[in-house]
Protein backbone atom coordinates (compact mmCIF):
# COMPACT_ATOMS: atom_id res chain seq x y z
CA UNK A 1 0.00 0.00 0.00
CA UNK A 2 1.60 3.68 -1.03
CA UNK A 3 1.36 6.46 1.49
CA UNK A 4 -1.26 8.01 -0.64
CA UNK A 5 -3.69 5.10 0.21
CA UNK A 6 -2.72 4.83 3.72
CA UNK A 7 -3.40 8.39 4.19
CA UNK A 8 -7.02 8.50 2.01
CA UNK A 9 -8.10 5.34 4.79
CA UNK A 10 -6.46 6.98 7.32
CA UNK A 11 -8.68 9.96 6.63
CA UNK A 12 -11.55 8.18 6.75
CA UNK A 13 -11.05 6.84 9.45
CA UNK A 14 -10.85 9.61 11.45
CA UNK A 15 -13.71 11.52 10.36
CA UNK A 16 -16.20 7.90 10.74
CA UNK A 17 -16.51 7.89 14.38
CA UNK A 18 -17.17 11.68 14.69
CA UNK A 19 -20.10 11.31 11.62
CA UNK A 20 -21.27 8.47 14.06
CA UNK A 21 -21.53 10.89 17.06
CA UNK A 22 -22.93 13.70 15.65
CA UNK A 23 -25.44 11.31 13.69
CA UNK A 24 -26.40 10.00 17.76
CA UNK A 25 -26.47 13.40 19.16
CA UNK A 26 -28.74 14.68 16.23
CA UNK A 27 -31.37 12.31 16.64
CA UNK A 28 -30.96 12.92 20.42
CA UNK A 29 -31.55 16.88 19.75
CA UNK A 30 -34.72 15.84 17.40
CA UNK A 31 -36.00 13.96 20.27
CA UNK A 32 -35.40 16.87 22.69
CA UNK A 33 -36.65 19.47 20.26
CA UNK A 34 -39.93 17.55 20.54
CA UNK A 35 -40.46 16.73 24.10
CA UNK A 36 -38.59 19.93 25.66
CA UNK A 37 -37.75 23.33 25.11
CA UNK A 38 -34.12 22.40 24.01
CA UNK A 39 -33.46 23.15 20.41
CA UNK A 40 -30.17 22.19 19.13
CA UNK A 41 -31.09 20.94 16.07
CA UNK A 42 -29.87 23.63 13.95
CA UNK A 43 -26.29 23.96 15.25
CA UNK A 44 -25.75 19.89 15.62
CA UNK A 45 -27.37 19.56 12.07
CA UNK A 46 -24.71 22.04 10.37
CA UNK A 47 -22.32 19.86 12.49
CA UNK A 48 -23.44 16.51 11.24
CA UNK A 49 -23.71 18.11 7.87
CA UNK A 50 -20.50 19.20 7.44
CA UNK A 51 -18.60 15.87 8.69
CA UNK A 52 -21.14 13.78 6.17
CA UNK A 53 -19.55 15.74 3.30
CA UNK A 54 -16.31 15.35 4.67
CA UNK A 55 -17.08 11.51 5.19
CA UNK A 56 -18.28 11.29 1.52
CA UNK A 57 -15.41 13.23 -0.09
CA UNK A 58 -13.09 11.01 1.88
CA UNK A 59 -15.00 7.39 1.17
CA UNK A 60 -14.94 8.61 -2.59
CA UNK A 61 -10.77 9.34 -2.62
CA UNK A 62 -10.42 5.99 -0.27
CA UNK A 63 -12.74 3.93 -3.00
CA UNK A 64 -10.38 5.16 -5.80
CA UNK A 65 -7.13 4.69 -4.24
CA UNK A 66 -7.71 1.24 -2.54
CA UNK A 67 -9.85 -0.23 -5.21
CA UNK A 68 -12.29 -1.53 -3.48
CA UNK A 69 -14.82 -4.02 -5.24
CA UNK A 70 -18.10 -2.32 -5.73
CA UNK A 71 -19.32 -4.31 -2.52
CA UNK A 72 -17.07 -3.08 -0.38
CA UNK A 73 -17.39 0.62 -1.02
CA UNK A 74 -20.89 0.44 -1.23
CA UNK A 75 -21.03 -1.03 2.26
CA UNK A 76 -18.85 1.32 3.85
CA UNK A 77 -21.17 3.93 2.13
CA UNK A 78 -24.20 2.33 4.00
CA UNK A 79 -22.36 2.27 7.10
CA UNK A 80 -22.15 6.14 6.78
CA UNK A 81 -25.76 6.62 6.84
CA UNK A 82 -26.68 3.86 9.90
CA UNK A 83 -26.32 5.67 13.20
CA UNK A 84 -23.75 3.84 14.65
CA UNK A 85 -22.47 2.82 11.52
CA UNK A 86 -19.18 5.14 11.10
CA UNK A 87 -18.06 3.37 14.14
CA UNK A 88 -17.90 -0.03 12.71
CA UNK A 89 -16.21 1.46 9.73
CA UNK A 90 -13.77 3.07 11.93
CA UNK A 91 -12.61 -0.54 13.65
CA UNK A 92 -13.00 -2.23 9.76
CA UNK A 93 -10.51 0.63 8.07
CA UNK A 94 -8.53 0.46 11.23
CA UNK A 95 -8.20 -3.18 11.04
CA UNK A 96 -7.76 -3.44 7.19
CA UNK A 97 -4.80 -0.43 7.93
CA UNK A 98 -3.14 -3.02 10.62
CA UNK A 99 -3.32 -5.54 8.16
CA UNK A 100 -1.82 -3.86 5.02
CA UNK A 101 1.24 -2.59 7.20
CA UNK A 102 1.87 -6.44 8.23
CA UNK A 103 1.61 -7.70 4.56
CA UNK A 104 4.22 -5.24 3.29
CA UNK A 105 6.12 -5.77 6.26
CA UNK A 106 6.08 -9.33 5.64
CA UNK A 107 6.59 -8.29 1.32
CA UNK A 108 10.31 -6.47 3.24
CA UNK A 109 11.13 -9.05 4.99
CA UNK A 110 11.18 -11.42 2.15
CA UNK A 111 12.35 -9.45 -0.53
CA UNK A 112 15.03 -9.24 2.02
CA UNK A 113 15.89 -12.87 2.50
CA UNK A 114 15.53 -13.39 -1.35
CA UNK A 115 18.53 -10.59 -1.57
CA UNK A 116 20.79 -12.20 0.77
Amino acid sequence: MDLKTASALRRLRLVSAPEALSFLLLLVCSVLKRTTDFDAVRPMGMIHGVLFILYVIFWLDAWNRTKWSAKTGIWYFVLSVLPTGGFFAERRLKREAEDAVIASRARTAKEGVVGA
